[in-house]
């Protein structure tokens, strides 16, 4: 189960560094705080000036460019629950879409087109073995065994997006990949019991499909296709248990972990180094380990030399599974420590000083009285004082400074709409969620009077987001 932040997913502020340099702690409404970040930022990349310079800076010649959990034995995790920063919003791609169960889009990725074709081919050698009479269709049998393998992997994050759903939590999609399947839920359990209950119903799905698959095998006749089908659904689907449960995150298991942990200390954060911690313990026991048992005999089949194909094909498989665990371990610890600032992220505290303007003001009038303000925003309003757009920065240091004398600020500013008006008593999750809505590189907040607080730079919270992920708990 995708830990979406290593604990069930989507920054923080109030460090030094992302205090206003300028703050006078002045609450006259087109005065609000500043924020130390540049003057510059393309809306799909941006560039920070940590100087923290004003709107006159020259520009260049050229404007600047532009600003899971795991259900199978190696299921990587992307991140459930896990915070975005406002520049992430891309459509929930990832691959061919399925369908939508539950209003869920379930897409399959490219990367499992190889494992189902390593499927067939590994599955139709064994079938080779037990059922040669098959000949040529045993790749045909083999090929619907990988889709029906895949198919229970969906039921199982199916499991885990029922139950979010049930628990009001938002699923942002299901995706099959490579290495089993991925759900994200995009926010965290509020409590350590739904916690445990939502990355213990995906293994106990997995448990009850293996049970109807013994059921059917015993039903059917042993040594025909449908029973060496059967079998190897039952088998499979007791291994994506059994490798799920394993008490280490990014596992559903180590999320159980972490759900007692934090039931016990009351911290959901000391629940996930625990968890984080054995789920390293344990990347580092299949690396050695699984190989060793193999070589053994102990996983089944004849024990076997050091050296050979099979033995490089072990080590192979036992890293990436090492390294699918120890990373999201490490993604683990770095969502739940970013949780844990994320309530220090606030529109107020980011926003920066707006001068309002109107649109037919020249842009070196208007960077004037931005700078004799102590501002680094302008809000263009009509003539009752009422904001109808925000200027954009890039567009300012697009303009030659020969030029700004020439060019009106109306013709440098993108037009509010309702949703790029933001309260200035947003912060934390409910920041992002409003941001992400409606992508815009700058928004005009204000108070809840609706007087105008200032304008808050896209860039400026992703700046935010990243130093929070590089704070220490």
């Amino acid at each position: 189960m995708d830990e979406s932040g290593g604990s069930g997913g989507p920054q923080s502020d109030g460090t030094e560094g992302l205090r206003p340099k300028d703050a006078t702690g002045s609450r006259e409404p087109t005065r609000p705080a500043d924020t130390d970040t540049d003057t510059a930022h393309e809306p799909e990349h941006p560039r920070h000036d940590e100087s923290g310079t004003s709107l006159t800076k020259t520009p260049r010649d050229e404007p600047p460019t532009g600003p899971q959990r795991p259900n199978t034995p190696p299921t990587p995790p992307p991140g459930k629950g896990t915070p975005v920063p406002p520049k992430a919003q891309k459509g929930p791609g990832g691959g061919l879409l399925m369908g939508r169960p539950f209003g869920v889009p379930v897409y399959v990725a490219p990367s499992w087109f190889l494992v189902a074709a390593l499927i067939t081919w590994v599955f139709g050698g064994q079938l080779d073995r037990v059922l040669p009479e098959l000949g040529g269709a045993r790749y045909l049998v083999s090929l619907f065994f990988a889709v029906a393998f895949y198919a229970s992997v969906l039921v199982h994050e199916l499991a885990h997006t029922v139950a979010a759903l049930r628990f009001k939590l938002p699923v942002r999609r299901i995706q099959l990949q490579f290495f089993g399947g991925v759900s994200e839920i995009e926010k965290e359990s509020e409590t350590p019991g739904r916690e445990f209950i939502l990355a213990f119903v995906g293994p106990l799905l997995s448990l009850v499909l293996a049970g109807i698959f013994y059921a059917g095998m015993r039903a059917v006749e042993p040594g025909t296709v449908p029973g060496v089908l059967l079998a190897g659904l039952m088998i499979s689907n007791l291994i994506v248990a059994a490798f799920n449960l394993l008490p280490g995150l990014p596992l559903d298991g180590g999320r159980m972990l972490r759900a007692v942990v934090w039931k016990i200390t009351g911290k959901p954060m000391s629940g996930t180094v625990a968890a984080a911690w054995v789920g390293r313990a344990l990347a580092i026991s299949v690396l050695i380990g699984l190989p060793l048992l193999n070589q053994s005999g102990a996983l089944g089949g004849e024990p076997e030399d050091i050296g050979g194909m099979n033995t490089v094909t072990d080590a192979l498989l036992a890293a990436i599974l090492a390294a699918i665990i120890w990373t999201g371990a490490g993604n683990s610890l770095r969502m739940a420590r970013l949780r844990e600032h994320l309530p220090e992220l606030r529109a107020r505290t980011l926003t920066r000083r707006a001068v309002p303007v109107e649109s037919d003001t020249p842009l070196s009038e208007a960077l004037r009285r931005a700078n004799d303000a102590g501002a680094r925003a302008l809000v263009v309003v009509d003539a009752d004082g009422d904001p109808m757009a925000v200027v954009r920065e890039a567009a300012i240091v697009s303009v030659p400074q020969h030029r700004r004398p020439w060019v009106g600020v109306g013709g440098l500013a993108q037009d509010i709409t309702e949703g790029m008006r933001i309260s200035a008593e947003l912060a934390g999750e409910e920041l992002l969620d409003t941001l992400r809505a409606t992508p815009a590189t700058e928004y005009l907040v204000v108070e809840e009077s609706g007087e105008i607080y200032g304008v808050l730079s896209a860039a400026d919270v992703e700046r935010a987001f990243v130093k929070a992920m590089a704070r220490p708990s």
